[in-house]
């Protein structure tokens, strides 16, 4: 019973960890690459900034975040939103940019202004590619708020190296099997969404 409510206070601790970050990376992420659809300069900058933070081991980033701003939650969803990035950055990039030219033309041959363009023509053809950054940053957050336990961040990422420190194979499970749910959960779920939103004529 005291394992159980440890198993859920746990669960639910991961989650807002993992999904406080998600969302802030999107937040900061998406708004970005729709200001960059005009600059260049601005696309290639987030580019190079985000393919950086990517390029650093996961450990180096949560190591790393530590001495500049300390330990515990606010660390910890730091250190996750800036490694879930790429994904979100890049695929957004790449599903706004890479539209038929043909259908921008003939949108803007009809009048439509840009903001129109964008609702109606980039978005609905980049949702595929948005929604597997997505989906992939949400698996990816999942398995780093893991690795933030070593900062003071909690969740079951705490029960796995406790349960590693003393050698206890239940705890290790205990905290293991609900991180796999997630993911499997995720998957599933933004795999339905993306179906649901995604147009028919875009669906293979």
């Amino acid at each position: 019973m005291v394992l159980t409510v440890e198993i859920v206070e746990a669960t639910l601790e991961h989650l807002l960890l993992a999904y406080t970050a998600l969302a802030l990376g999107i937040i900061f992420a998406v708004p970005l690459i729709f200001f960059s659809l005009y600059n260049t300069k601005l696309a290639s900058l987030i580019m190079k900034f985000s393919n950086l933070v990517q390029a650093i081991p996961s450990f180096a980033v949560v190591a790393v975040v530590v001495p500049l701003i300390g330990i515990g939650f606010l660390p910890a969803v730091i250190a996750i939103m800036l490694r879930v990035l790429l994904p979100i950055i890049k695929n957004t990039y790449i599903g706004l940019f890479n539209v038929d030219p043909t259908l921008i033309d003939s949108s803007k041959g009809i009048g439509l202004t840009e903001f129109q363009i964008i609702r109606h023509v980039r978005l609905p053809n980049a949702y595929p590619a948005i929604f597997a950054g997505i989906k992939f940053a949400a698996i990816l957050a999942n398995s780093i708020a893991v690795l933030t336990a070593l900062i003071g961040s909690g969740g079951l990422g705490s029960m796995i190296f406790e349960g590693l420190t003393n050698f206890n194979t239940t705890k290790i499970l205990a905290g293991t099997l609900p991180v796999i749910c997630i993911a499997l959960f995720l998957d599933f779920s933004f795999s339905r969404i993306e179906r649901w939103i995604t147009p028919e004529y875009l669906q293979k």
